[in-house]
C-alpha cells in the first residue's frame, strides 16, 4: 500500500487543484482514468476537500492510501481521509428540492463502502474507505459493502 498526501489551502478553488492530484496519483497506483472507481474517487475527494474548506475555513490535509504495485490493483481497500483544524462533528444533512448544499456527505456515504470520522489533533479526520475486488469478466471492479453504523443511505448501486 502506498500513502500520499496534498496540503490543502483554505481557498475553494483548491478543490480542483486536489482533484487534479488525486487523479494524477490514481494513475500512478495503477487505477486507471477510466474505471468506475476512479471517477467515484474523484468525487468523493471533491466533497470531502470541500467540506473542509468551505466550512472549516482552514487549510486541510487530504491523504490517499492506495494499492501499491500493478499486481495488488484488483483487490483491496482504497482509502480517502480529509484533515482539517475544526473540532467540530461533521454534521450529515439532507437537501430539499433544489438547494445547492448539503448533499456532500451523503453522497460519501452512498458511494463509500464505508465513512466515518475521528478526533486528530486539535481537529479532525473525515475518511471513506471503498473496497475493491477482483472480476474475469469485467476486470478490476468496485463493490459496495455495509455503511458505517449510523449512516445516512443504505448502500446502493450509483448510475448516470
Amino acid at each position: 500500500m502506498l500513502q500520499v498526501q496534498l496540503e490543502v489551502g483554505a481557498d475553494p478553488a483548491e478543490v480542483g487543484r486536489a482533484r487534479r492530484w488525486a487523479r494524477s496519483r490514481l494513475a500512478g497506483s495503477g487505477i486507471e482514468a477510466d474505471e468506475p472507481l476512479a471517477e467515484t474517487l474523484i468525487l468523493i475527494v471533491s466533497e470531502l476537500v470541500t467540506n473542509a474548506v468551505v466550512h472549516t475555513g482552514c487549510p486541510a490535509v487530504l491523504r490517499m492510501l492506495l494499492p501499491g504495485v500493478p499486481a495488488e490493483t484488483s483487490v483491496g481497500t482504497v482509502r480517502v481521509e480529509v484533515a482539517d483544524a475544526s473540532d467540530r462533528p461533521p454534521a450529515p444533512r439532507h437537501a430539499d428540492g433544489d438547494e445547492t448544499n448539503g448533499r456532500g456527505l451523503e453522497l460519501v456515504d452512498g458511494l463509500a463502502d464505508r465513512w466515518g470520522w475521528r478526533p486528530e489533533g486539535t481537529g479532525k479526520a473525515i475518511w471513506c474507505e471503498i473496497d475493491r475486488c477482483a472480476s474475469a469478466a469485467a476486470g478490476a471492479r468496485w463493490v459496495s459493502g455495509v455503511s458505517a453504523p449510523g449512516s445516512l443511505l443504505p448502500n446502493a448501486s450509483v448510475s448516470a
